[in-house]
């Protein structure tokens, strides 16, 4: 069910409200940047998916007609957002993972940093293994926690579309960590 919070933030941001358009990015940058991220292992690229999906946002608000949530509406950009950078890059690209890490940031120790970040490498080593479809699956059920009905709704298929990629997902998922045991 459609709420009418995102009709009517909707509603005013499509009317030129600016403060409505604002409330609509701070809630969902975050998600978007970090889906993006995920799909596309990039900072850069990831940056530019979340402006890119947002400028389409302002552009395309008069054709949102509240048929899914607005959450709902922008993860579909997104995906679409971030599988068009994949497709635009050669078919069988390596994830790397480029995360801005200063030694002398205080906030967090070095063996925190460096743990955290090579926990995100063996992520998106095994991610890598994954096609643009499945790895959107898995990361809106896995990391944004999205049901299997939202996810049909976010990327426009049926649900048992949904399940099948999860399920093949998990599976090469599995298989990717028994061979890369080892390295990981």
């Amino acid at each position: 069910m459609i709420s009418d919070v995102d009709l009517d933030l909707a509603g005013r941001a499509r009317d030129g409200d600016r403060d409505a358009f604002e409330e609509i990015y701070r809630q969902y940058a975050g998600m978007v940047y970090r889906v993006a991220l995920r799909m596309i292992g990039k900072v850069e690229d990831a940056e530019e998916v979340t402006q890119h999906v947002f400028l389409s946002v302002h552009r395309h608000l008069r054709t949102f007609a509240g048929k899914s949530s607005l959450k709902t509406w922008i993860y579909r950009i997104t995906i679409n957002s971030s599988l068009n950078v994949l497709k635009a890059r050669k078919k069988h690209m390596e994830v790397a993972w480029e995360e801005g890490f200063d030694p002398e940031d205080k906030r967090h120790g070095l063996r925190e940093a460096v743990e955290k970040e090579a926990s995100q490498h063996k992520i998106n080593v095994l991610l890598a293994h994954l096609n643009p479809d499945q790895r959107a699956c898995i990361l809106l059920r896995a990391q944004e926690g999205l049901s299997y009905e939202e996810i049909s709704r976010s990327l426009g298929i049926n649900v048992n579309t949904v399940r099948s990629r999860l399920k093949r997902a998990r599976e090469t998922l599995l298989v990717a960590r028994k061979e890369n045991r080892g390295a990981l």
